[in-house]
C-alpha cells in the first residue's frame, strides 16, 4: 500500500448516489435499544469515494494529463 493523507474536499455525486449509500450504511449498522441508528453517514460516504478511488486506479488517472 502507498502513503496516503486524508484530504477534506467538496465532491459532487448523484442523490441517489447517497441514498443508496446512506441506507446501507444504517442497514450494515443496525438500530440500538432505542431503535436509533449508530453511524456516521459522511464516514460511510468517504470510506465509499476512497475504496473506489483506490479501486479505480485514480493514481494512474491523475498522472494522465489527457484528463486535464
Amino acid at each position: 500500500m502507498t502513503d496516503t493523507i486524508l484530504v477534506h474536499a467538496n465532491v459532487e455525486i448523484s442523490t441517489e448516489s447517497l441514498q443508496a449509500i446512506v441506507e446501507t450504511a444504517k442497514l450494515l449498522a443496525g438500530r440500538n435499544e432505542k431503535g436509533v441508528y449508530r453511524v456516521d453517514t459522511a464516514d460511510a460516504v468517504s470510506g465509499m469515494i476512497s475504496k473506489f478511488l483506490r479501486e479505480k486506479d485514480f493514481e494512474a488517472y491523475v498522472k494522465d494529463l489527457h484528463n486535464y
